[in-house]
């Protein structure tokens, strides 16, 4: 979109960030919509509302258009992250819920190497096209997924709250910390390729695939990594492999780009897959895991969102810098991994 003139850096920064700001919004309000719609239901409204903006961003609107589409876009990336994973989770035993939270967590992944597959085609059409051959992928998958979709039982509002462990605080702020590193990845990683290391549109849309690659990868190894090694412990190794990621995004030579994409999206997704683990390790009983789950979702969207406006910042005053983008990156990575270290030493789950 930068390329062919819609919008400039600057904006492009700011449009990931208002689909962070939409997946607060969802992730804050999925549980309320599902208590009115039921879980299948609302993750159809979510897929639903997926379709239509990728739709309606296949007309250049201006700034102020694609901001709004981009923003229903991320509530709708709330409602299915807040949703799917806790009630796959509940719906299987509890030796196979790693493994049920790696693959339901990878369909991120997925969904990310086919886009990214799908685009350095669709490309060849205009941007146009490449929304609306997105919109028709994201259709073909909510298809699949219809007969699917999880049943979870719902504790209405004002039914007595389960008590929620002693440790979750902090598992709370190391998933934030983690939403926080994973900002630089997630909105320039493609556009470090593309224009910060010179290697044009084409390589940026293949980094890109490389991350959904490594999503798939660190959530299905994550869901076994779990149920071998256990929650902490696999958390700990993601949280390390996210700290690399982003030091390999930092000025190094223009081969490391292809390492850089693949580490990034095998922590961004195996993380969330791990951590949903977690939460239901340290809160066994399903509606304190899910209350848990939720608020560590908020907690990774609120801190996403701010961060995400910050960098655009950032981004616009250094000159389009991606050096301080990744550094600042790696910073809260680090500080994600010291978390985890302290709640592993706690021994909580």
């Amino acid at each position: 979109m930068v390329a062919a003139g819609w919008v400039d850096g600057g904006e492009a920064g700011l449009l990931g960030a208002a689909a962070l700001l939409g997946y607060l919004i969802g992730a804050l309000g999925g549980h309320a919509v599902a208590l009115r719609l039921g879980v299948p239901r609302t993750l159809d409204l979510g897929m639903a509302l997926i379709v239509v903006a990728l739709t309606a961003c296949a007309w250049n609107g201006g700034f102020w258009w694609l901001m709004g589409w981009r923003t229903l876009a991320g509530v709708a990336g709330g409602f299915l992250m807040a949703l799917a994973g806790p009630a796959t989770q509940a719906s299987v035993p509890a030796a196979r819920r790693g493994t049920a939270g790696g693959v339901v967590i990878g369909g991120v992944g997925v969904g990310i190497a086919l886009g990214a597959a799908a685009v350095p085609l669709l490309l060849t059409l205009g941007v146009p096209a490449t929304w609306l051959g997105l919109a028709a992928l994201a259709a073909l998958l909510w298809a699949f997924a219809h007969p699917r979709w999880p049943e979870m039982a719902l504790a209405p509002r004002g039914a007595p709250a389960e008590a929620l462990p002693p440790g979750r605080h902090l598992v709370v702020l190391t998933h934030g910390l983690h939403g926080a590193g994973m900002v630089p990845p997630m909105v320039y990683l493609a556009d470090l390729a593309a224009r910060g290391r010179g290697l044009g549109v084409e390589f940026g849309a293949a980094v890109w695939l490389l991350f959904g690659i490594g999503g798939v990868l660190g959530s299905v190894l994550s869901g076994r990594a779990v149920d071998r090694i256990g929650g902490l412990p696999a958390l700990l190794l993601w949280l390390a492999a996210q700290a690399l990621a982003l030091a390999l995004a930092l000025p190094t030579p223009p081969w490391l780009m292809g390492p850089a994409a693949i580490v990034s999206g095998f922590a961004a997704v195996g993380v969330t897959a791990v951590m949903l683990s977690v939460t239901r390790a340290i809160a066994p009983a399903p509606a304190a895991a899910s209350r848990l789950w939720v608020r560590c979702t908020a907690a990774f969207a609120v801190v996403q969102t701010v961060v995400g406006f910050a960098l655009a910042g950032v981004f616009a005053w250094t000159g389009e810098s991606h050096a301080a983008v990744f550094g600042t990156g790696l910073a809260f990575s680090l500080a994600a991994l010291g978390c985890a270290a302290l709640l592993a030493r706690r021994g909580a789950g």
